[in-house]
This record gives C-alpha cells, structure tokens and sequence, in this order.
C-alpha cells in the first residue's frame, strides 16, 4: 500500500501560541527582588548610630560621615552604571553589584576606625548599591514595556521603599538582641543569596525570549553602545548640561533626596530616640512609612501615565514640605495619633516623585533618558549626602533636630519653583534626539 505523502503546503505547521504571561513580567518580579534587598542594606547604619556610640563612642556626625559617602556614591554610580547596563547586560552588573555589598557589608564586623566605616559601609556598599540604582528600574522599565512604563517605574521605586518594611524591624531586633555584627552579617547573606534569582531568571532584552516589549507592535530600533561605559555617560552629560530642563529637574531631585533618604531616612530613628522613643518603634514607623510608600508610588506610576508630570511634582513637593514643617512638635515618646497621621500621609509622598520624573526624563531626552536619569539621581543622592551630614552636625551642635526640619520644609518649597519653571519652559524639542 502506497504511503500517503504530506503536502507541506497543504498541511502548514501550527503557529505557536504566546505565552500568556509576558516575560517582562518575570524580570520585573526579578527587579522587585533585588530592589527590595538593596533598600534594606542601604538602611542599616540608621539603626547602628547608637550601638556604634556605645561601643567605639563614635558621635553621630562621625557615623553620619560614612551614611554621606554611601549616599553621594549611590548617586554617582547611577549614570555609569546604567551605560554598563547598556554596553555588558544587566545581569553581570546586578551580580558585581550585589557581591560588592556582601563584601563590604561583611568586612565591617572586623572595624575598630571610624574610616573602615567609611570604606566598607561608605565606599563598597555604596558602589554596590548605586549600580542597583534608580537607572536600574529605568532601563528595565525601558526595555521590556512600551506601553505601562509608568506603572512598572512606579512598582519598582516601591521596592526601595518595601525593603525598609522588611528590613528596617529585623534589622533594629537583631542590633538590639544580638548586637550590629548579627545585623550585618545577615545583610551580607541576603545579598549574596539575591543573586541566585538574578543569575537563573534575568534576561537583557524581550527578543532574547522571542518578544516584543510589552505593548509594542514592532522591535525596537538596537541600541548603539560603541565606546566605553565611562566615556558614553560623560558624553550624555556634555550633551545635556546646557539643557535647563537637566538642571531645574536635577535640582528638585536633589532636594527630594535631601527631605527623604538624607534627612528621614537616616535622621528619623534617632530623632524618635531623642524624644524617648525606643529604637524599635522608631524602625517600625520607618518601616510603616515604607509600606505607605509602596501604595503611594504605584498609584503615583499610574497617576504619571495618565497626569501631567509636572503638576504632580508641584503637588508631591507642597505636600512633603508641609508634613516635615509640623514634625517637630509631633515626635514622642510614645505612638500617638499625630505621629501616625505624619507616616501616613508622608510616606504616601516619600518617592513618589520617581515616575514623574523619569517620564520628564524621556519626555526632554529621548533614548538617553536612562543615563540621564542616573546624573538626575547622582543630583539627589548628593542632596541626600549633603543633608545626611549637616544634619549630624546640627543635632551634635543644637541638640536636636528641629531646625533640620524647618530647613527641610524650605527646600521643598523651592523644589516646587523648579517644576514651575520646567513647566513654564514646556517640552524639549530635541526630547527624542539622543546625544551622542
């Protein structure tokens, strides 16, 4: 009997069926992992300043000293590491990153000098930290959505806030049951163990898994990333500081740092201690500022995609400097009402200028926006540097922190007259035009 041959065109091959969830997804959930670790290392020293006074006596400016470094190296970091990024993929810069912070995190348990603190906590977990920076959650967002860019920006600034409400209560438990070596210990642990899901889970790009950006219709255009890392953000920079766009949003932002990772972030436990609040609830109502955040940032993503920008910069801006003009006559030593009104309505406010202002970043320049956000961000963590050490500084000479607190509320004030100038200028003509 004659075999029955197939006529190819007759009988074409059944079309694969997509996935029904789209890879970005993953590697936002990946993302989310990671940023969430890197929040709680960076908010470790907070809770040390008292343990580190106990045993070494080292005063809190001292401590603060090495909070600063940490801070302005987080910013800096930011726009190199977004061209490393680009040039050798993100997963080998996330791993570096993450291995850096176990490294330094674990050396400091052998630190008898105030400038190992600075080196370990300041210098590597600084570096560490920044590579995993605000530039990270842009160029994944980037990449991997065309449409919802708003949204998974807003998701990702939430984990930095989310891993302060996991963190920050363990944290202040173990220094205060076991000691700050306890403490740091684990966070070198976490950080080693967050690489595992980078290296199995991240990929670089949708075509990698034989996708499109979530959203899109066709491939984007490849990247040009000839040259090296270093020299291309140098470039952008050149190219973008005659832009007053660059500078009234570098501005604000560095305000925005200065009024939160700088001043409460790294202030505000012990301030609460000051009035006679225990180190522990003070962590825990960071922690809770935390978790407001988290919903205020979502909702500040989804706000951006469908809001004017700038109004909710002007709006987020008022808003912060009037819950940080009333802090003072609210801490005590106890829970109360008024201080739980503040977590509440700050911490709906703590980074939600994130979205908005990487949606002004794309908006004024283009396909750099993600190394230019990173000198943005450099802007804000050396506002954040500046205010984590002045503020050490007052407390040392005034004792304590009220006058920091007015100041803060000031700045947002002129905050608020940047994103009404960058308003009044309107969109870049040049906003898809990539400097080169």
């Amino acid at each position: 009997m004659k075999e029955l041959e197939l006529d190819p065109v007759a009988a074409p091959s059944r079309p694969r069926r997509a996935p029904r969830v789209h890879y970005g997804w993953v590697v936002v959930a990946v993302s989310l992992l990671v940023l969430l670790g890197s929040a709680g290392f960076r908010s470790t020293p907070s809770l040390m300043m008292g343990a580190l006074h106990d045993e070494f006596g080292w005063s809190r400016a001292t401590v603060s000293s090495a909070v600063s470094v940490n801070l302005a190296l987080y910013g800096l970091t930011a726009p190199f590491a977004a061209a490393l990024m680009d040039r050798f993929g993100v997963r080998p810069v996330v791993v570096c990153a993450l291995l850096t912070i176990s490294t330094g995190a674990g050396l400091t348990v052998l630190m008898t000098s105030p400038w190992q603190l600075v080196l370990c906590w300041g210098v590597l977990v600084g570096l560490g930290s920044g590579s995993m920076a605000g530039a990270f959650a842009t160029t994944v967002s980037g990449r991997w959505f065309e449409a919802r860019q708003g949204l998974v920006t807003g998701l990702l600034t939430a984990a930095g806030a989310a891993g302060n409400l996991v963190f920050m209560p363990l944290l202040a438990a173990l220094v205060e049951r076991h000691g700050w070596r306890t403490a740091v210990v684990v966070v070198s642990l976490c950080a080693t163990a967050v690489a595992v899901p980078v290296l199995l889970l991240m990929r670089e790009r949708p075509a990698d898994v034989g996708q499109l950006p979530y959203g899109a219709t066709s491939a984007p255009a490849p990247p040009a990333v000839d040259g090296s890392a270093v020299a291309r953000s140098l470039r952008v920079l050149r190219g973008v500081a005659g832009r007053r766009a660059f500078w009234l949003l570098a501005a604000s932002f560095a305000i925005c740092g200065a009024t939160t990772v700088g001043l409460v972030g790294t202030h505000f436990i012990p301030a609460a201690h000051d009035h006679g609040m225990p180190v522990t609830t003070g962590a825990s109502l960071l922690a809770l500022i935390g978790l407001f955040d988290v919903a205020g940032t979502i909702a500040s993503g989804w706000f951006t995609d469908r809001f004017d920008p700038v109004r909710l910069l002007v709006t987020y801006y008022a808003l912060r400097g009037l819950s940080l003009a009333f802090l003072p006559a609210l801490l005590g030593g106890s829970l109360r009402p008024p201080i739980l009104a503040f977590v509440v309505f700050y911490g709906l406010d703590w980074v939600a200028t994130v979205p908005p202002t990487v949606a002004l970043c794309r908006r004024h320049f283009g396909q750099d926006a993600p190394i230019v956000f990173g000198w943005v961000l450099a802007a804000h963590q050396v506002g954040a540097a500046a205010v984590a050490g002045l503020a050490g500084l007052a407390r040392d000479a005034f004792g304590d922190y009220d006058a920091t607190w007015y100041a803060a509320g000031a700045l947002c004030a002129v905050a608020v007259g940047c994103c009404v100038a960058l308003r009044v200028q309107g969109p870049s003509r040049r906003a898809n035009v990539m400097v080169r």
